[in-house]
C-alpha cells in the first residue's frame, strides 16, 4: 500500500546507525555553528568521541536504535541524533531499516544549541 509506514526491524536501524556513527560514512553528517566554531583540537575530539560512543542505555536509548547520546569532551558537553529520512530527505523514511528507502543524517551539536 503505497505511502504506508513499514514496521522497522531494531536490529537492522541499530546496526545501521551504528555504521554510520563509527564512520562518518553513509549519510551527511552535520555539524551546527558551535560545534563547527570549536577549535580543531576539541571539535576533533568531539567527532572522535561521537564515533567511540557505546554507552546506550533504556533512558537515552528506549527503542534499541542507537540514534541519540551525549559526549563530553573537556567542558563541552555535546548530543549527537542520527534522523531517518527518505530518499529526497522531504519525510520521514518510509522504513529506516531498508537503506535503499533512507538517507540517514547524524547531527552533532553543542548541549546548550539543543
Amino acid at each position: 500500500m503505497a505511502g504506508r509506514v513499514t514496521p522497522t526491524e531494531p536490529t537492522r536501524v541499530r546496526t545501521l546507525n551504528d555504521a554510520l556513527r563509527r564512520s562518518f560514512t553513509g549519510g551527511p553528517v552535520m555539524l551546527t555553528a558551535g560545534v563547527a566554531a570549536l577549535p580543531d583540537n576539541t571539535r576533533t575530539a568531539v567527532l572522535a568521541a561521537v564515533r567511540a560512543f557505546d554507552h546506550f542505555d533504556a533512558d537515552d536509548d528506549p527503542h534499541g536504535e542507537h540514534d541519540f547520546g551525549a559526549v563530553t569532551v573537556g567542558r563541552q558537553r555535546c548530543f549527537w541524533k542520527i534522523d531517518c529520512y527518505d530518499r529526497s530527505l522531504t519525510a520521514a523514511s518510509p522504513d529506516p531499516a531498508d537503506p535503499t528507502v533512507t538517507t540517514r543524517v547524524l547531527t552533532i551539536t553543542l548541549a546548550e544549541e539543543y
